[in-house]
């Protein structure tokens, strides 16, 4: 496995890989590798020949207030998976590696990144879309894979590439959950046992939202009405947002009559916990 820490390094690399005709595909991560991660680089590694990983905690993509300088991280325990998973290369740059200037580029994706987090984390997606076009220039994957459970994340960058035809195929992985339902995140390093606990009424939530669609609601607000009951019961739990969206702009809707993204933002402690699914409207009797 190579580990190159720069961009000639990494194209280097990768031009030997394309040379043999390998399938490059490519998983950006920001360290602190989890189940999660696991998932999709296997996925990665079963489907192309030459698996890259990312390793690169992006200071764009945070708001000053936000917890960029103590993002979790363990680069030696990330190589080792990496390595027992089968990945070709690991590029794990510094900041000065990929923003050596003033950044004075950036991609913004507009009306996808209204609502959900973009409400909260107004340039989030600017730091995302431009790390990722990055990402996509210095490595030039065939595939690149993504998580499900970033579903907001996963759209903005799939009108990107389709916008601006950039050559390269985006994939998702459905999201891995642990016993009870929590979705795996980096940020789960932040909580205790008892937040941890608490951190289930996120799963708990979307499930019941599932139920009430099953059985024939399609009013989103009593639907977020339900969700929100359920977040309420834990003492540290604070909203961020709860929201239905529809599955392609990712616009809040009213009733449920169409395939929807059901999302929700909670912060537990000190970690900001996010988790979707998408919902299928109910079917219809003749």
């Amino acid at each position: 496995m190579i580990i190159a820490d720069t961009i000639s390094q990494t194209r280097k690399a990768v031009a030997q890989a394309r040379d043999e005709c390998k399938t490059i595909g490519l998983v950006p991560t920001m360290g602190a590798l989890h189940e999660g991660h696991f998932s999709i680089i296997r996925r990665c590694r079963e489907e192309c020949s030459f698996a890259v990983v990312s390793i690169f905690v992006n200071p764009t993509q945070f708001a000053p207030d936000e917890d960029l300088d103590k993002y979790p991280g363990n680069f030696e325990a990330d190589c080792r998976a990496c390595r027992d998973l089968g990945v070709d290369l690991i590029f794990a740059p510094t900041a000065a590696e990929i923003y050596p200037r003033e950044n004075l580029t950036w991609i913004n994706v507009e009306k996808i990144t209204d609502h959900l987090c973009g409400t909260s984390r107004p340039d989030h997606f600017r730091g995302v879309c431009t790390i990722v076009a990055k990402l996509f220039n210095i490595i030039q994957p065939d595939i690149a894979w993504f998580g499900q459970k970033d579903a907001q994340q996963l759209a903005v960058i799939r009108r990107m590439v389709a916008d601006l035809n950039m050559p390269v195929e985006v994939r998702s992985c459905p999201t891995v959950r642990e016993t009870g339902g929590l979705a795996p995140s980096s940020r789960n390093n932040y909580l205790n046992p008892g937040q941890r606990s608490r951190g289930l009424c996120l799963n708990q939530a979307l499930s019941r939202a599932r139920e009430m669609v099953t059985d024939g609601t399609t009013d989103t607000n009593t639907i977020i009405e339900a969700m929100r009951l359920i977040i309420e019961k834990q003492p540290d739990a604070h909203i961020d947002y709860i929201s239905i969206v529809d599955n392609d702009l990712l616009q809040p809707i009213a009733e449920i009559d169409r395939p929807v993204l059901i999302a929700l933002a909670v912060r537990i402690g000190p970690a900001r916990l996010i988790d979707n699914i998408i919902v299928e409207p109910p079917a219809k009797t003749l």
